[in-house]
Order: C-alpha cells, then sequence, then structure tokens
C-alpha cells in the first residue's frame, strides 16, 4: 500500500506540476515553456516487455508534455547497448531512462550521461547494488530504480511452483539466464529464499544457466530429469528459460508431471498455458515501469523531489484465470 502510495503522489505531482504551468503561462507566452526529451533505452527493443514499457512510456508523456525517444538494440547485450547509449547522450536529453544489461559494465558508460548534465534513472535492471542517492560506492548516481520487486517475484514463482507440485516434496531447480543480470538473480535469490523458509519438503538443485538459449533450457532439463526422476517442477526465472524448460518437458514425455512456472507474459503466454507447456506465469507491469518513469523524469526535472526506488506489482496467471479480463490485460502487448 505505501508502495502504491508513492506511486499515486509522484504522478500527481508531475501531472499537478504540468497542468499548473499550462495555466500559468499565458497563451501570448506559451512558447516560453520547457519542453522536455526523455530517452528510454530498453534491455531490448523486440521483446513485448519493453514494447509495453514504451506504452506506458508514451501514455505519461502525451499526459505531461513531453517528447519521448525510444532507442535501443535488438539484443539484451552490454556490448551492444553501450554504442546506443553513447549515441543518446550526444542527442543531450534532459533525462533517460534505461534497462541497464550488466550490473557492472553499465556504470561507467552511464557515469558519462551523468555527467554530460542529464538525469539518468534506471528502469527493470540496475547497476551496482541498485541503492541509488546513498552518498557510497561508484554506481550510486542514477536518481532512481523503478521496478518490479524481481525478489518477490521469485518467491511467488516458488510458492505458484509449491502449489502446482502439491507441497508434498520433490524436487526442483531453477533454469536462468547467467549470473550477473541484476533482475534473474534477484528473481533466482527470492525462489530460493521462499522454498528454504517455507517448504523445506522440497529440494531445490543446483541452477542451470542456458544463456537465453531456449534449446539449450530444453537439454538442460531432460538431462536434469535424467539424473533425478523424482524432478517435479522448474522455474524459468526468464521466458525463454521457461518455454525451453517446457519443452524439455515435453521432449522428456513428463508434461503434467514436471510443472513449469514462467516469469513474465508475452501474448503467447495464453497459448503455452493452455496447452499445459506451462503451468503458471508471473506477469510483472511494464506499463507502470514506463508510466512511473518518465513521471519521475519530469518531476525532477521541475524541481520536485522523487523516491530512489519505487515497485510496481505483480498478477500471477494460470489455466483458472487466463481468460479472466481483469488478468488478461497484464499479457504484454505485442
Amino acid at each position: 500500500m505505501l508502495r502504491r502510495s508513492i506511486l499515486k503522489t509522484v504522478a500527481m505531482l508531475a501531472l499537478g506540476s504540468a497542468i499548473g504551468l499550462t495555466t500559468a503561462v499565458a497563451p501570448g507566452h506559451a512558447q516560453d515553456k520547457k519542453r522536455y526529451t526523455v530517452a528510454l533505452i530498453p534491455g531490448l527493443t523486440t521483446d513485448a516487455f519493453y514494447i509495453t514499457m514504451r506504452k506506458g512510456a508514451q501514455a505519461a508523456a502525451d499526459a505531461l508534455g513531453v517528447d519521448l525517444v525510444f532507442q535501443g538494440a535488438p539484443e539484451f547485450n552490454p556490448v551492444v547497448q553501450v554504442p546506443v547509449l553513447d549515441a543518446t547522450i550526444a542527442r543531450k536529453p534532459d533525462a533517460i531512462l534505461i534497462a541497464p544489461t550488466d550490473k557492472t559494465q553499465l556504470v561507467e558508460p552511464l557515469r558519462k550521461a551523468k555527467d554530460a548534465g542529464i538525469a539518468v534513472i534506471t528502469v527493470d535492471t540496475f547497476i551496482g547494488t541498485g541503492q541509488y542517492q546513498t552518498g557510497a560506492g561508484d554506481a550510486d548516481f542514477p536518481l532512481a530504480y523503478i521496478a518490479s520487486d524481481n525478489v518477490l517475484g521469485g518467491r511467488m514463482a516458488a510458492r505458484a511452483l509449491a502449489k502446482a507440485i502439491g507441497e508434498g516434496g520433490g524436487k526442483v531447480y531453477v533454469s536462468n539466464v547467467k549470473p550477473g543480470i541484476s533482475t534473474t538473480d534477484q528473481r533466482e535469490q527470492g525462489f530460493k529464499d521462499e522454498m528454504r523458509e517455507n517448504f523445506p519438503a522440497i529440494t531445490v538443485l543446483d541452477t542451470q544457466f542456458n544463456e537465453n538459449d531456449a534449446n539449450r533450457a530444453a537439454s538442460q532439463l531432460q538431462a536434469v530429469y535424467a539424473r533425478n526422476s523424482d524432478l517435479k517442477g522448474v522455474f524459468g526465472a526468464n521466458l525463454f528459460s521457461a518455454i525451453g524448460a517446457g519443452n524439455g518437458v515435453q521432449q522428456a514425455g513428463q508434461t503434467g508431471k514436471v510443472k513449469v512456472i514462467a516469469f513474465d507474459a508475452p501474448g503467447s503466454i495464453v497459448d503455452n498455458i493452455q496447452s499445459g507447456l506451462v503451468d503458471a506465469a508471473i506477469a510483472q507491469h511494464p506499463a507502470e515501469i514506463g508510466y512511473y518513469g518518465v513521471v519521475s523524469a519530469y518531476a525532477h526535472l521541475t524541481g520536485q523531489s522523487i523516491p530512489v526506488s519505487i515497485g510496481t506489482g505483480f498478477t500471477v496467471i494460470d489455466k483458472g484465470n487466463v481468460t479472466n479480463p481483469d488478468v488478461a490485460k497484464y499479457v504484454y502487448s505485442d
């Protein structure tokens, strides 16, 4: 409830400021009003999560009279993201919203933006520890971090998987991308913490890292199952991991027996849930992230203070609610 109140307060402050500026300027002097430019750099441009985030950001930009620039790379990789960031800095926007593709490799490139006088806010992912404006460390300079609480998301995935397998014990594991990505690291952490603290009858096996390759995730599932015939489930820390693991379950002839929990909810997740490839999905609310990213940038640029951390919500989608309009609205845009 506190987070929701903060979100509403920030939005109201920014929107109120926009209205105040509009009404305070005489018609003959409207051209004197500052029009800000905010750049949104996603983790990658082709993912439904970031497409939905862009729509939320554009909605806020339209409401506030902000120019939104969306520029990114086609893959989640710091090697290709940094040149995009450098080019964006050269365009001198007033603020940059960015989903850093690595929590260490993006520190110095983002410092260039700060040194150029550009407000920096991270969305979805973070740099350093994600603890900003503390005066400690070399990565605390962004103004805010706006994202889902990924530790909580991992905990919700653990609860969903425990429910799916009946909470009676057995073995599960996490299919993850690679170490060093802030969001998926936290989801794995939350999943393991929840299992250890509240479901001690469930054994969590070693994490399998697939380098965002669904085929590799499928092969890993089959290898883990070959070593553990009592495997009951897998948590895919991102969508590629979950879909790959689901395919591996099918190939092993264990559909319905080995449960799969996915993180994220693009349009394809509806078919995946209805077909049984995936048992449940933890949907983030990326439109909220984009919306409050632009609102926070605007609030800062108009001289208002903003929270250093803003968390957005989750919705668990499964076969029982996937057709419910109140739930289906959280499926990401394509």
